[in-house]
Order: structure tokens, then C-alpha cells, then sequence
């Protein structure tokens, strides 16, 4: 009951100038102030507490304590820690919606949301009136046709457009074929081009001679069918023993090179009859017969001599007079 306390402040405790004037303010009074000092939980911050044990004269203690603490600036401050202070461009999170604030009423249908619904998509409209077959007839047609587009098949086709060095063969695929320029045909003449080989919108017979790629497309050919043809008419000719013309297309030391049917035949120079291998044989026609036809090997050998005699034989007759020159002297 003898103990008022004057004032409780919490401030800085670096900072003591106020309250040192406001203990000489007091002891210039004679009185005794005794000062209780708390520390805060949060530094630097104190709490301290002026009490004055002479009770009478606490009216004039306060009113000298009060002036010489207003006296300061910084009386009864908090003074903190300095701050910077920088502005911080923050995106705000708002907490979780609940569930109630969630929950919207059900969004009345709209009309568009209803024909949406009822829609059931396009109908066609199947007519069979006029015309000259139905649907049945149609599937059974299609089952009917067999599409076989496997390697060495034999399919029809029709060249549509130039393309590449090639050309591009419509076959019923489910992706256009493709000729190349060396499959176009078996005789190419120097200089020939895809378009000279080959014409636009002619159905021919293609052989299928690759697998279908990633694009599926195959690769078809005209050579191949053409040179398959060519054996069947070798080997017919030489059943026949027929007498044939061919072209002389190159010559080497053992003779020449002829084109039968587009094959390539050997004439040895010892069946030329009359001739002799050498440059100048280039491009004249002979006429020729088989020696050896042999399809397994791709052998094909010929002879002039052999056509030249058998021709000039087959006119002459027992007791015919003929004129001739000699060639050569020979012992028998």
C-alpha cells in the first residue's frame, strides 16, 4: 500500500536516455525511485517498472516524472529494430472454399442442350427404285472378286501420271503403285524415257515385285511379264526350228551379240557366214537359227551359217546349176 507505481513502458534497451532524465527528474525532488527491470520474451524489448516508496507526494513525483518524460522524443516509444521495407508483388491465396460455397444450384437445360441430346445424327436415305442391280447383288459382286496383291501376282493396271522417274499405276490398291523407269519394259532404246515406254490410261498387266512399304504402296513391273513372254517365244521358235531375224546390237573377239525377242543371244563368229565380227556388223539384221536355248542358265546361242545354209539348201535340187566363188583351199 506504500508502493504506486509510476509508469510501465516496454522499449528498446539500447535506448535508456529517457529514462535516466526521468531518475534525475525525481532525485532533484529527494526522492528515492527504485526501478524494476522484466525482460521480454521478445528481444530486444523491456518492461521496466518506476515505483516511489513516499506516498504523499505522488501527485508532485507524477507530474515531474510525466514533464521530464515528455521532455524526449522518444518517451513511452517502442522503438524497433530498423525495417526496410520493400514492396513485395504477392498473389493473395484465398483458403479453400468450403463445401457449401461450392455447390451451385444445376444449370436449367437449354433448348440447345436438349436438341443435343435428341440428335441421333445423319440419315440416309436408302432408294433402290431405277436401278439396274441391288445391294445384295452389289455385296455378292465384291465377294465374289478376289484381290490378290501379293509378290509375283499378276494384276491389271493403268498408268496415271508420270512421277520420279517412274510412273504411277492405279491397281485397285488401297494405294497407288509405283513403275519404276528400269521395270517399264524389257527394250529400252538409248535415250528412251518413262513417257516413251509407256503410255497414260492403257490398262496393261503389271507383276507385283515388292512388299507393300509403310505408305502401302508396291512396286510393279512390265519387264518382267514381257520378259517371261519372250522365253515362251524362244522356246516355241525352237521347237519349230524356225528361221528368225535379229539385230546385231554389240561385237567382241569371239564374235557378236544379238537381240532375240529382247534377249540377248550369243553368235560365235564361226557362224557368220561369209562376215567377219568387227564393227561394221553393228546394226544389220541376220537372219539366224538356235543353237542352244538353255532358260534355266539365260543362255541363248545362235547361228547365221547354220539359217544361210539350210535356206540355200531348201532351193536347190539334184541337177540344178548354180553359180558360186571360191573362199578357200583346202586338204580333205
Amino acid at each position: 500500500s506504500s508502493v504506486e507505481v509510476l509508469t510501465t513502458v516496454g522499449f528498446n534497451a539500447l535506448d535508456l536516455g529517457w529514462l535516466r532524465r526521468v531518475l534525475r527528474a525525481l532525485v532533484r525532488q529527494n526522492l528515492t525511485p527504485c526501478v524494476y527491470r522484466h525482460r521480454s520474451a521478445t528481444p530486444p524489448l523491456h518492461t521496466f517498472v518506476v515505483v516511489i516508496e513516499n506516498l504523499p507526494t505522488m501527485k508532485l513525483v507524477t507530474a515531474t516524472a510525466f514533464a521530464a518524460f515528455f521532455a524526449t522524443a522518444q518517451a513511452f516509444s517502442v522503438q524497433q529494430p530498423s525495417r526496410t521495407s520493400v514492396s513485395l508483388a504477392s498473389a493473395t491465396l484465398d483458403a479453400p472454399a468450403t463445401s457449401s460455397s461450392t455447390e451451385t444450384a444445376p444449370r436449367t437445360p437449354t433448348r440447345f442442350d436438349r436438341l443435343k441430346k435428341n440428335y441421333k445424327g445423319v440419315k440416309n436415305v436408302v432408294v433402290d427404285e431405277d436401278l439396274g442391280f441391288s445391294y445384295d447383288d452389289f455385296d455378292a459382286a465384291v465377294q465374289q472378286t478376289s484381290y490378290s496383291f501379293e509378290r509375283n501376282a499378276i494384276v491389271k493396271g493403268t498408268c496415271i501420271e508420270y512421277d520420279n522417274g517412274g510412273c504411277i499405276v492405279d491397281i485397285g490398291a488401297k494405294a497407288s503403285a509405283f513403275l519404276p523407269e528400269a521395270e517399264a519394259a524389257l527394250i529400252q532404246p538409248d535415250g528412251a524415257e518413262i513417257d516413251d515406254l509407256v503410255d497414260l490410261d492403257t490398262e496393261l498387266d503389271f507383276q507385283i515385285i515388292s512388299d507393300e512399304d509403310e505408305n502401302g504402296q508396291l512396286l510393279v513391273s512390265l519387264r518382267r511379264i514381257q520378259y517371261r513372254a519372250a522365253w515362251d517365244k524362244v522356246l516355241e521358235m525352237q521347237e519349230q526350228d524356225a528361221v528368225m531375224e535379229a539385230e546385231v546390237i554389240a561385237v567382241n573377239r569371239g564374235g557378236a551379240i544379238c537381240l532375240v525377242e529382247g534377249l540377248r543371244a550369243f553368235l560365235p563368229g564361226s557362224h557368220l557366214a561369209g562376215m567377219l565380227p568387227n564393227e561394221d556388223l553393228i546394226g544389220q539384221t541376220l537372219k539366224l537359227k538356235f543353237l542352244e536355248v538353255n532358260q534355266e542358265n539365260n543362255k541363248l546361242v545362235v547361228s547365221n551359217r547354220k539359217a544361210v545354209v539350210e535356206q540355200q539348201m531348201a532351193d536347190l535340187s539334184r541337177g540344178d546349176l548354180v553359180t558360186g566363188i571360191v573362199k578357200a583351199l583346202k586338204p580333205y
